[in-house]
């Protein structure tokens, strides 16, 4: 009867502590586990030191990566990887080891290493060691169930929060294409020996001036990449982007504000060597400046830099400089009419690079032109030279004809054009008979008055008409007196006549200027 008691004593008082050990050891495994974990994923480094939980931008961006784009991940997989190390070093180490080996099977204190108790006391604990395994197991089996389960919803909500960033990166992207698309924005650098198009401008911190160069929605933010300075950006032009600084991915130079909010109209001048390109484009400036001041046309210059170069366009005498260098640099206005504007890219090429075919292809811009402006210089045409009497001769060459007649200037450009963008069929063609001053003197010939292709027809230029009216979608011709519309004694009249030809180009891509360029102005079928 005693042995039967002692027996059921010990029995009960093993399940009593096995059942408290499963209580107290699934708590400690569920408790230790999310700390260390927590601790693993959020938790502090040593001050100074690299963490080595933190990645650095790729390709040398100086933004901080998104936290949901790979961070978050990173630290997910620290916390699960610290919770399972926790359990096994919680089961093996301090329960299988410490507890259940040393402490009750051997009887010893932990701290000390001494025997604990007396020898009954010694078996007694002995008797624990069942129940205590059982539950230690017990509880490694279910706190790692209960740990998975906590993963997987965990991992749940990552991945809601994943599509949540990237359907936000697709609308700022979409509506950032859209709004791009909607207003025919294309960005182009209008720099010699680039003249590269470009999805996206580089964009500078305004406090470290550091150089982003996919600032966008993506990997680095939705709404706004952190910069390494701290500074927030905005990633869109509707949030803000556009009041950057912007640079040419490229090339590294600077680009004006409007360069990614506005559309950009490309307008090559096409002539020979002293068809009187220079100044026709002085006489464009001044013109286009008149019509700001009669009409609601705005005219602003891009940058400081196109400012100082209008300025020295021309010399003491008004003649204008020799168009030097090889490639030319866009002169950029910011041209607007109402709610609409367009940011102006002139091209102002020296004669000699339409000589050569090799050289024409050179002539980047040309692929990107949304119209031509041809400045024909009837006095270096062949047929239009043998047609003058003696005394016109002398004025013909005082005006300083060009090295190519109008026809032979087409004839080198217009292959390459087609070849170079594939749209000639779709542009506009503005045509300029320039020295108008000395063509009304000249008694050999008509004078150039409207419609200015009949008057080239008349003098023996028809081919080039007929070129034109084929070739081109829209095609329009003006006679201009550049010396009367630039200088001290200029002409607002005549000022406003050699502005109507880049008008009439600008209204083809939809700025309303139309009304401005009177149709007896030229002709065409514009």
């Amino acid at each position: 009867m005693t042995g039967s008691v002692l027996w059921f004593f010990l029995v009960a008082t093993g399940v009593i502590g096995g059942a408290v050990c499963l209580g107290y050891a699934l708590w400690q495994f569920l408790a230790l586990a999310l700390r260390d974990a927590a601790a693993a994923a959020f938790g502090p480094r040593t001050p100074g030191a690299v963490d080595p939980r933190l990645f650095a931008a790729p390709g040398g961006e100086p933004a901080r990566p998104a936290y949901w784009a790979r961070q978050m991940w990173w630290d997910s997989r620290a916390a699960v990887n610290e919770a399972a190390l926790t359990v096994r070093y919680l089961l093996a180490r301090h329960w299988l080891s410490t507890v259940i080996r040393d402490r009750l099977l051997r009887g010893r204190h932990g701290g000390t290493d001494e025997l604990a108790g007396s020898a009954f006391g010694r078996l007694f604990f002995r008797l624990l060691v069942p129940g205590y395994t059982v539950a230690a197991v017990l509880s490694a089996v279910l706190s790692a169930v209960l740990l998975l389960g906590v993963a997987l919803v965990f991992a749940v909500q990552l991945v809601l929060v994943a599509l949540v960033a990237l359907a936000g990166v697709l609308a700022g992207r979409t509506a950032d294409a859209l709004w791009r698309l909607t207003r025919g924005i294309r960005m182009t650098c209008p720099y010699p020996d680039c003249y590269r198009p470009f999805p996206l401008a580089v964009h500078v911190c305004p406090d470290c001036r550091a150089a982003h160069r996919e600032l966008r929605p993506g990997r680095f933010g939705a709404l706004r990449h952190v910069c390494r300075c701290g500074r927030g950006l905005p990633t869109t032009a509707l949030t803000g982007r556009r009041k950057l600084a912007t640079r040419c991915p490229y090339c590294d130079q600077s680009l004006p504000a409007a360069i990614g909010t506005t559309r950009v109209v490309h307008l090559p001048l096409v002539g020979g060597t002293s068809a009187g390109k220079t100044m026709l484009m002085a006489a464009m400036l001044d013109g286009l400046r008149s019509w700001s001041y009669e009409s609601a046309l705005t005219v602003e210059y891009a940058t400081p830099a196109d400012r100082h170069e209008s300025h020295t366009r021309l010399d003491a005498s008004g003649w204008a400089l020799k168009t030097q260098g090889g490639q030319p640099r866009a002169l950029m206005l910011l041209i607007g009419h109402g709610r609409r504007r367009r940011l102006l890219f002139l091209y102002d090429p020296m004669g000699e690079s339409l000589r050569d075919a090799d050289v024409v292809r050179r002539q980047g811009y040309l692929a990107h032109a949304d119209g031509v402006v041809l400045v024909a210089d009837v006095l270096a045409s062949p047929v239009v030279r043998r047609s003058l009497r003696a005394g016109d001769h002398q004025l013909a060459a005082a005006a300083r004809p060009a090295d190519l007649g109008p026809v032979e200037t087409y004839s080198g450009v217009t292959g390459e054009l087609q070849g170079l963008g594939g749209r000639r069929a779709r542009l506009p063609v503005a045509t300029v008979v320039t020295k108008r001053d000395v063509l009304d003197r000249l008694t050999s010939l008509p004078p150039p008055t409207p419609p200015v292709e009949a008057w080239l027809r008349a003098i023996g230029l028809d081919d080039l008409v007929s070129s034109l009216g084929h070739d081109f979608a829209a095609d329009r011709y003006w006679a201009v007196s550049a010396r009367a519309a630039t200088g001290a004694g200029a002409l607002p009249s005549e000022q406003r006549r050699a502005a109507e030809p880049v008008l009439w180009l600008l209204s083809r891509t939809g700025l309303r200027v139309g009304a401005l360029v009177p149709r007896d102005g030229g002709g065409g079928s514009g």
